[in-house]
């Protein structure tokens, strides 16, 4: 049986970030609904992906620059974390618009991204 990283392996970059703004979205209903344990799931799934980008050559992480203005608050608020090592400047002004927005939770999570950023307690990697 295939790991769950190798699922993703044969996988189109495009096939990738397209997953990923579907995780964002079911994310979004699993926030809605208090289903924690289903976003967690999600969230594993996620970082499986980034992954999967960060170490095919010249690191693939930038494609996720592409949901930057998805229509969905929790997806483009994944793009940024997910682009933060290798668009930094970019990333961070999305985060920071996304947290004057005050469309919560996600205004709340990129406020606490940007705090955990200037307090060195999160380096993106």
């Amino acid at each position: 049986m295939k790991s769950k990283a190798a699922r993703f392996a044969n996988q189109s970059d495009d096939s990738l970030i397209a997953r990923a703004a579907e995780i964002g979205m079911e994310q979004d209903h699993a926030l809605l609904g208090n289903e924690i344990s289903r976003f967690n799931k999600l969230f594993d799934e996620l970082m499986l992906i980034k992954n999967e980008l960060r170490t095919r050559p010249g690191d693939r992480r930038r494609l996720f620059m592409k949901l930057y203005e998805h229509r969905n608050m929790q997806v483009r608020l994944n793009s940024a974390k997910a682009t933060l090592a290798v668009a930094p400047q970019e990333a961070r002004a999305l985060l920071e618009w996304i947290a004057e927005s005050k469309h919560n939770p996600q205004a709340g999570d990129a406020g606490m991204c940007l705090w955990a950023l200037d307090e060195g307690i999160f380096v993106p990697e």
